[in-house]
């Protein structure tokens, strides 16, 4: 299994392990997350709760760095079982930098795509994204979109996004544009991805349905050091470790025209946010 899970992500840039948790865990979850969210704010929140907005995103905000302050999302995140396939695919156990939560509620703009390696800057190597679903995801309700393959790309240039159906504002652009395709998946699925992976998602059109996912992102152990936002790295062990800070900017990819195709190929200037949403 884990020969795989190695051969898929180093083809495709991604693996997805089916049910690698439990029922009785996701509905744990799922439970304890929803109770969060309605206390409203915490520490390092990346924004409160507006009840009475229009907006289902500001209703119920996405979480962010959780395992710093709550027990039960530092042990999901350096659960074994996420390390035995990230030790797998990356030959090495990874170091454990963020978790976030998304509850994307009926009605909910999607997220545009983008690689997560713009934001982290894990160097040298790059990001792992582990990221489970807490319920059903299917195209309806906004499951990720991924292109297989994209993580042989360079980090690319950004464009502007359209925010009537993303809540972020920047994408990357395509070669073409059917190239993204769905993961749909069962609750307690995770599907883990390289920092380079082009992946998003659209809009939730149900009228009933959360997509709530719980995300963990790691760096290769081999990296030294990581954008500022995501300091302090975990073992997986739970200990600490000190790394430098990455700083922004540096070349980006942009696609030309060849005889042979679309390339893309290194020029211009990144500009680095320090939260990856």
């Amino acid at each position: 299994m884990s020969d795989s899970f190695k051969d898929e992500f180093e083809r495709d840039g991604y693996t997805l392990a089916r049910g690698l948790f439990g029922a009785a865990e996701v509905e744990q979850l799922r439970e304890h997350y929803m109770v969060l969210r309605k206390r409203d704010r915490y520490a390092n929140d990346v924004v409160g709760v507006d009840a009475g907005s229009r907006d289902p995103l500001k209703r119920y905000p996405r979480m962010a760095q959780m395992h710093r302050w709550d027990e039960l999302s530092l042990q999901w995140m350096i659960d074994d079982r996420l390390d035995r396939v990230m030790t797998a695919i990356l030959g090495r156990s990874p170091y454990a930098v963020q978790t976030m939560i998304y509850f994307k509620p009926p009605g909910s703009r999607g997220q545009a795509l983008h690689q997560d390696n713009f934001y982290l800057k894990a160097e040298p190597g790059t990001c792992v994204a582990a990221w489970m679903a807490l319920d059903r995801v299917d195209v309806a309700n906004g499951c990720l979109q991924v292109v297989p393959g994209s993580h042989r790309w360079p980090i690319l240039c950004t464009e502007k996004a359209d925010t009537k159906v993303s809540f972020t504002d920047v994408t990357v652009p395509l070669p073409a544009p059917d190239a993204a395709i769905p993961v749909e998946m069962e609750p307690g699925d995770v599907l883990f991805f390289h920092g380079a992976l082009v992946h998003g998602s659209a809009p939730n059109v149900t009228e009933d349905r959360f997509r709530r996912a719980l995300i963990g992102h790691y760096i290769q152990g081999e990296a030294e050091q990581v954008a500022e936002y995501y300091h302090p790295a975990l073992r997986m062990d739970g200990t600490a470790l000190e790394l430098g800070v990455s700083e922004g900017g540096g070349s980006c990819g942009e696609w030309i025209e060849t005889d042979d195709g679309p390339v893309a190929v290194l020029t211009g200037t990144e500009s680095i946010s320090r939260k990856h949403e």
